[in-house]
């Protein structure tokens, strides 16, 4: 059998990553699938007759090359974890929708029975409300709890009630707690009157 020369060796490798079977491989499989690859060129140069020098540099290359394996697999481990936390946490949902809208849809819910999904949009609304107004800054991920401690500062007659609304938030959304109507009510009322309070005024003149 006549053996296969790097070049054409390289041609078949090439021919074969562009089969459909890679199209859809995941971000390790094609990071295993690389260093294979070139764990195998190093190799291949370490036996090309090249010495010890040789197998000195294709030494440091696999050390580099796992190195940086090692940093790119933690790395996507810890943005998917934090985004995993910050998903499971977050007061709004992908849908960007404004205070009256989610005060709309908290009286659809609360019609229909549906406590526990009125409790959260009546939350939302009045977390929409405070942003809207520039009260508290608008930002993605924002808890529940995040949100009760921000506009506490800006309405400190609220924090106390602020606080609660968000444990109730809490509770139904993520403690398996359900809904009730007496709960609805009291987010519902605080909603009114934290839309029509008056903030204090901020040091540098924030309101």
């Amino acid at each position: 059998m006549t053996p296969i020369g790097r070049d054409e060796a390289r041609r078949e490798a090439d021919d074969e990553l562009l089969s459909p079977e890679y199209a859809d491989e995941s971000l390790l499989d094609w990071i295993y699938r690389i260093f294979q690859q070139f764990l195998g060129d190093l190799f291949d140069f370490e036996t090309s007759g090249d010495g010890s020098v040789g197998g000195i540099l294709a030494a440091i290359l696999i050390v580099l090359l796992l190195a940086g394996l090692v940093l790119v697999v933690v790395w996507q481990l810890r943005r998917t974890s934090r985004s995993a936390a910050q998903a499971r946490g977050a007061l709004f949902g992908d849908r960007a929708m404004s205070a009256a809208e989610h005060r709309e849809e908290a009286r659809r819910a609360a019609g229909e029975g549906r406590w526990s999904e009125a409790i959260r949009e009546r939350l939302r609304a009045i977390a929409r409300d405070l942003e809207e107004r520039a009260l508290v800054d608008a930002l993605p991920g924002r808890t529940a709890d995040e949100l009760a401690a921000e506009a506490g500062v800006a309405m400190p007659a609220f924090a106390g009630e602020l606080a609660h609304a968000a444990r109730v938030f809490d509770d139904v959304t993520y403690g398996d707690v359900p809904g009730t109507p007496e709960a609805y009510e009291t987010l519902s009322e605080l909603d009114e009157r934290v839309r029509v309070a008056r903030p204090v005024l901020l040091r540098g003149g924030r309101a």
